[in-house]
């Protein structure tokens, strides 16, 4: 197995659902511009309230990403 380097980034999800949706929802997003995300862990949660109920879900998200290879590199390229 090959040595690993990885970047960790924070992000925000938002949901009015749930704090699940939150992180699904950060993790989507992020995705579609970070290549070779591999992990996350929750940092916080907090919320809003409106009218004496749950408005939103805010959950912060440390994700890691991964350096890539030169050969990883080439086969992001080619997609």
């Amino acid at each position: 197995m090959q040595d690993k380097t990885y970047v960790i980034t924070e992000i925000v999800g938002v949901s009015d659902a749930s704090i699940s949706a939150a992180v699904s929802s950060a993790i989507t997003r992020a995705s579609q511009t970070l290549k070779a995300l591999d992990w996350f862990e929750i940092k916080e949660v907090r919320g809003t309230i409106v009218d004496g109920k749950v408005g939103q879900y805010q959950v912060t998200l440390d994700v890691g990403f991964r350096y890539l290879t030169d050969e990883e590199m080439r086969a992001w390229v080619r997609e």
